[in-house]
């Protein structure tokens, strides 16, 4: 019989479950961001081996004053899946006169920490924070009215999460959210480089491993989950194939665990494949979003080639 104390609604539940019981077992990557989870995944940014954010920064503070100027006066700017608000800090200063900021994340307590700490140094922005996922746009309150061009702000190559039919669905929906005359600045990761990739989702001091195992943690708090965290090991696998980084739960030895009062029975070395972080060419990222409402008018690389700035416009 269920714990009822642990009993949770749709969908986190039904999306465990599901996943549990395929070939490949998976748990979706955006149940990753709890309250501990979202701090977890601040402390990844700021790791050595992990690149991709100190770059990203770099390449932004590099390129703000040009952002800005292609960006225009009196703007709103939407971050999705926005965090600790980190990377729009660095922005905002440049910005020609912004009149809006709404960030979109799935932790509350934590967004509406950082979106409050983040008006304290940001008294002239209107900074409206909304909870959700966001993929599921069509769910939110309505955007800010400005003069000014609406934005589309999604840095931390976060798109690299989904697979090609979640990713369009994501440029179409953004661009009916975002509305006529629109733009999107997209921070993508484009580095193929093995040994750089693989050393940056397996730190040396075990953050990216935490942060993977939390996941089973919040199973087993809010889904009367009975999983020993002892028993599964972190690993990231590099795909060439698919050009990205795979991040699974390794069963240690087989074992059975409950999910709500459900069996789930592992084998020795069987994974649970919780999340893909895929990189990205010039080429892959215009047949994605051919047909999706958005082209490519402007790109700025770090020196490193290993992360780009995409500035799409909508059409």
């Amino acid at each position: 019989m269920a714990d009822t104390e642990h009993s949770a609604p749709e969908p986190f539940l039904t999306d465990v479950l599901t996943g549990l019981s395929e070939e490949q077992k998976s748990l979706p990557s955006q149940y990753f961001y709890d309250e501990r989870g979202s701090e977890l995944f601040d402390a990844i940014t700021e790791l050595p081996e992990y690149y991709l954010t100190r770059t990203e920064i770099g390449l932004l503070k590099a390129e703000a004053a040009e952002i800005a100027d292609a960006l225009g006066p009196n703007t709103c700017i939407v971050e999705y899946g926005a965090g600790g608000l980190h990377k729009i800090r660095l922005l905002l200063p440049h910005l020609h006169a912004p009149s809006a900021y709404v960030p979109i994340d799935v932790s509350g307590p934590f967004l509406f920490a950082a979106a409050n700490n983040l008006a304290e140094s940001f008294p002239s922005v209107a900074i409206e924070p909304r909870i959700g996922n966001f993929m599921e746009l069509a769910h939110l309150p309505a955007l800010p009215k400005v003069s000014g061009k609406t934005v589309g702000f999604f840095p931390g190559s976060t798109l690299g999460n989904l697979d090609d039919a979640s990713i369009q669905h994501f440029f179409r929906s953004s661009r009916k959210q975002l509305g006529a005359g629109s733009v999107f600045l997209l921070g993508l990761d484009t580095n193929q480089d093995e040994a750089s990739l693989k050393p940056a989702y397996n730190d040396a001091a075990g953050v990216t491993r935490d942060f993977n195992l939390n996941l089973l943690a919040r199973v087993n708090r809010e889904l009367g989950g009975t999983f020993d965290l002892g028993a599964f090991r972190h690993e990231a696998r590099w795909n060439e194939v698919e050009s990205r980084i795979e991040m699974h739960l390794v069963s240690l030895r087989e074992q059975t665990v409950e999910v709500d009062g459900k069996p789930i029975s592992f084998k020795q070395f069987e994974s649970i494949h919780t999340e893909n972080s895929r990189k990205f060419s010039d080429a892959q990222l215009e047949e994605l979003v051919s047909g999706t409402g958005w082209r490519t008018a402007q790109v700025w690389r770090a020196d490193n080639q290993r992360v780009c700035l995409y500035l799409l416009q909508a059409v």
